[in-house]
C-alpha cells in the first residue's frame, strides 16, 4: 500500500501583475472625457475634497493660500455650466388629469404658474420690462395664447393641456388620442375633436401626428391640398426612393406635374416646432491649437481655456491637520491630501499625452494641412503608438472626443486615423478618407446630362492610380449620402 505524505512548507514566488488602484482608473477615465466632461469631473472634486480649491487668486486676501500644480497642468480654465431651463408641466392641470378630467382646470392660472417658473421677476408674477423687450416668445406661450382665445369651454382647455403637454420640440404630437381620453376621462370623438382645433392654430403643421399629416396640414393651410397631393402624401416612401415613374402613375400626373408637387413639397417645414424654440449647438471647443510658422513649421499648444486651474491647499492642510484630535481625522485628512494630489497629477499626464499624440499626428499628416484631404495619408492607432512609445488604446482614449483646430478647420482627432487603399499596379496606398473625397469630386463635376455609374467612377479612380472595387465605390457614396446613378438621373430629369 503505498502511502502519500502531506507536509506544510514556505516558499517565496516573484511574479509580476498589473493592480488598478482607483488612481490608476481615475487617470485612465481622465484620458477619455471631452474638455466639458472633464470640467464636470474636477468640478464633482472641488465640492467632494475639501483640499481642493480653484486656481483663481482672490482678490480680497491677495495670493491664493495653496500651492499650485505643475505649470502644464495650471493653467487658466474656463469652467461653462450649462442650464437647461426646460419648462416643467403645469402641476395644476396634471393633477386634475389625474382626477378622470372632469374639466376643473382653469388656463390662466396654469400659464401665471408656468410663466412664474419660466424665470418671470415682480411682485406680481409679471416680467418686467427689459425682460419682455428680449426674452423670444418660445412655442409654448404662442399656443398658449391660442388656446385661451379659440377655446372657451374648460374641459376642452384641460384636453389641450394634455394635448400640449404630449408635444415634442419639433411640434409633433407623440401621446395617442385614444390614450389622452382614457387619461382624462373623456370620450375619444371630443378629444379628436380637440385635436381637429389645435391642428388649426399657428405655425401650420402643429400637432401633427406624423410627417404626412404635418405636410398635409400645411398644404391644406395653403389650400393645396388636392387629391393628387394626397396621393402623394400617402406615397412618401417612393418620393424618398426618387421613384417618379410610380408616383406619376399613383397621382395621375405627368412629370412636369410632378416636379411642381414635389418642389412644394420642400418649400414646407418639417418640424414647425423649432421655428420657435430652435435647438442649441453647443460650439465646439478646441483642446489643441494649431497655427502657422513663418519658416513653414507648425506651432502646436494646448488649448489654456480647456484645462483647468486645480490647486492643492496646503495651507489649509496644514492648519486643519494641526487641529486634529484623533487618528481617524488625521487619516481622512492624509487620504484627501493624496487623492488631490493625484488629481493634480493626472491633469498633467493628461494634458502632456495629448500633446504629444498632437504633435506626433501633426507630423504623421504634415501634407493633409498643406495641401488639403485628397493627401490625407492611411494612418492607424499602432503608427501613433509606436511612434511615442505609448499603447494603442491609451492613443485611442486620448484621440476620443478631442479636437484641434488647424489652418483648415476643426477636426477631431479621429478623422486622421483611416484605412488605406491598394494603389494600381503596386502604386502607392491611399487613404480612404482621401477616396471618398475624390468620389464625391467626381461625382459634384458629372455633366449636368449624364450620370457617372458606379464602374465608370472605378474605372476613373484606378487611372488616378486607386485600385478600389466598385463594391466599396458603392459603399462610400451610400456612407456620403449620396444617391445612385439612376436616382441622380430621374432627379435631373425631373429637376428636383
Amino acid at each position: 500500500m503505498n502511502r502519500i505524505g502531506l507536509s506544510q512548507q514556505l516558499a517565496l514566488r516573484q511574479t509580476q501583475a498589473l493592480v488598478m488602484t482607483p488612481q490608476l482608473q481615475q487617470a485612465i477615465k481622465m484620458l477619455q472625457l471631452s474638455n466639458l466632461e472633464l470640467a464636470d469631473y474636477v468640478e464633482s472634486e472641488l465640492e467632494q475634497n475639501p483640499l481642493l480649491e480653484r486656481g483663481e487668486p482672490d482678490p480680497e486676501e491677495g495670493a491664493p493660500a495653496a500651492e499650485a500644480a505643475p505649470p502644464e497642468a495650471a493653467l487658466p480654465a474656463t469652467l461653462n455650466a450649462i442650464a437647461d431651463f426646460a419648462p416643467e408641466a403645469a402641476e395644476q392641470w396634471a393633477a386634475a388629469a389625474g382626477a378622470e378630467g372632469d374639466g376643473s382646470a382653469d388656463l390662466a392660472a396654469e400659464s401665471r404658474s408656468w410663466g412664474t417658473r419660466e424665470g418671470m421677476a415682480g411682485s406680481d408674477g409679471l416680467p418686467g420690462i427689459d425682460q419682455t423687450a428680449t426674452r423670444p416668445h418660445t412655442l409654448r406661450e404662442h399656443l398658449l395664447e391660442q388656446i385661451g382665445a379659440d377655446l372657451a369651454d374648460q374641459a376642452d382647455r384641460l384636453i389641450a393641456l394634455y394635448l400640449l403637454d404630449q408635444l415634442d420640440e419639433a411640434g409633433y404630437l407623440r401621446g395617442g388620442v385614444a390614450d389622452a381620453a382614457a387619461r382624462l376621462g373623456c370620450g375619444t370623438a371630443r378629444t379628436e375633436a380637440v385635436l381637429a382645433r389645435l391642428q388649426e392654430f399657428e405655425p401650420p403643421g402643429i400637432f401633427a401626428r406624423d410627417l404626412a399629416e404635418c405636410l398635409a396640414l400645411q398644404l391644406r393651410d395653403r389650400n393645396r391640398l388636392d387629391p393628387a397631393m394626397q396621393a402623394l402624401l400617402g406615397n412618401l416612401p417612393l418620393l424618398a426612393a426618387r421613384d417618379a415613374a410610380a408616383l406619376m402613375r399613383i397621382c395621375g400626373v405627368d412629370a412636369e406635374d410632378l416636379s411642381e408637387m414635389i418642389a412644394e413639397i420642400k418649400s414646407l417645414d418639417p418640424r414647425p416646432g423649432l421655428a420657435f424654440d430652435p435647438p442649441q449647438a453647443q460650439p465646439i471647443v478646441p483642446d489643441i491649437l494649431m497655427r502657422a510658422q513663418h519658416d513653414g513649421g507648425w506651432i502646436i499648444e494646448l488649448n489654456s481655456e480647456t484645462l483647468p486651474r486645480v490647486l492643492v491647499a496646503h495651507r489649509y492642510y496644514a492648519r486643519v491637520n494641526r487641529a486634529a484630535r484623533s487618528k481617524s481625522e488625521r487619516d481622512y485628512l492624509t487620504d484627501r491630501l493624496q487623492a488631490a494630489n493625484w488629481l493634480i497629477k493626472s491633469l498633467h499626464q493628461r494634458a502632456t499625452t495629448i500633446l504629444k499624440v498632437a504633435i506626433e499626428i501633426v507630423e504623421q499628416q504634415d501634407a493633409f494641412f498643406r495641401e488639403g484631404v485628397q493627401a490625407l495619408r492611411p494612418l492607424i492607432l499602432r503608427d501613433i503608438a509606436d511612434a511615442i512609445g505609448m499603447h494603442e488604446s491609451t492613443v485611442s482614449r486620448v484621440t476620443t472626443n478631442k479636437y484641434i483646430a488647424t489652418p483648415r478647420g476643426l477636426f477631431e482627432l479621429k478623422y486622421f486615423f483611416t484605412s488605406a487603399i491598394a494603389g494600381a499596379r503596386g502604386g502607392e496606398t491611399h487613404s480612404a478618407e482621401a477616396v471618398r473625397f475624390r468620389i464625391r469630386h467626381l461625382i459634384e463635376r458629372e455633366p449636368s446630362d449624364s450620370t457617372l455609374s458606379d464602374e465608370r467612377i472605378v474605372e476613373l479612380l484606378q487611372a488616378q492610380g486607386v485600385d478600389i472595387a466598385r463594391r466599396t465605390v458603392a459603399k462610400y457614396r451610400e456612407a456620403m449620402r449620396i444617391p445612385s446613378s439612376v436616382q441622380r438621373r430621374r432627379e435631373k430629369t425631373l429637376a428636383l
